[in-house]
């Protein structure tokens, strides 16, 4: 179990030591990554930003989503459950989600463009994989952008999506795997929904 984000971030903080001084990129998933992706930036005196990633909600069950799509329009699709959908109501709600990704990147990185990642080691972080969609969005998004490597770094995540993942990043990071994973809430103590306002604050910290 962990306390919070942050105690997540220092025990994987932990785990990255070796990139520590070798000048990686950490970028955060907002919201719940970036206070986890902090601690971890701080720690490996890393550049720090945010990779704005969406998942794509099912119209009647907006918890429960069928892909994601990445800033710079990077789509993932979950194949068997996007077949749900007619294609008119999928580019919908990609178009919708966009919308909303622009709008995160006004307020919580001010409009600014990603950092170069082309020869560069970054490592994306999030708050935990459940399904994974929004962390494959945000990895084909950065194999475009010809990084040295990916490290996907997590504090926890299902065994399944980890092996997804690591078909895709060079490496990949989970504290904790639990053989009954139900959501990444259940290994934290103390969870909370983060708003944008606590992710200024974090970044207002940096």
């Amino acid at each position: 179990m962990f306390e919070d984000r942050a105690d997540a971030g220092r025990r994987l903080a932990g785990v990255l030591r070796s990139y520590r001084d070798k000048n990686p990129l950490v970028l955060a998933i907002p919201r719940g990554g970036v206070e986890v992706a902090a601690v971890v930036a701080a720690e490996l005196n890393a550049d720090f930003s945010l990779l704005v990633s969406r998942k794509l909600p099912f119209p009647d069950n907006p918890e429960s989503g069928f892909g994601a799509v990445a800033e710079d329009g990077s789509l993932y699709l979950h194949e068997s459950a996007s077949a749900l959908l007619d294609a008119g109501i999928i580019e919908r709600i990609i178009e919708e989600q966009l919308q909303v990704i622009a709008r995160r990147i006004e307020i919580l990185r001010n409009g600014s463009p990603l950092p170069a990642l082309r020869d560069r080691t970054c490592i994306l972080i999030d708050d935990g994989l459940a399904m994974g969609s929004t962390m494959r969005a945000a990895l084909m998004l950065c194999k475009k952008r010809a990084p040295a490597r990916i490290v996907v770094a997590v504090p926890v995540a299902g065994t399944r999506v980890m092996r997804a993942i690591a078909e895709q990043a060079d490496e990949v990071i989970a504290l904790e795997t639990p053989a009954h994973f139900r959501a990444v809430a259940q290994v934290y103590r103390n969870w909370r929904d983060v708003s944008d306002g606590e992710v200024l604050e974090i970044l207002k910290s940096l």
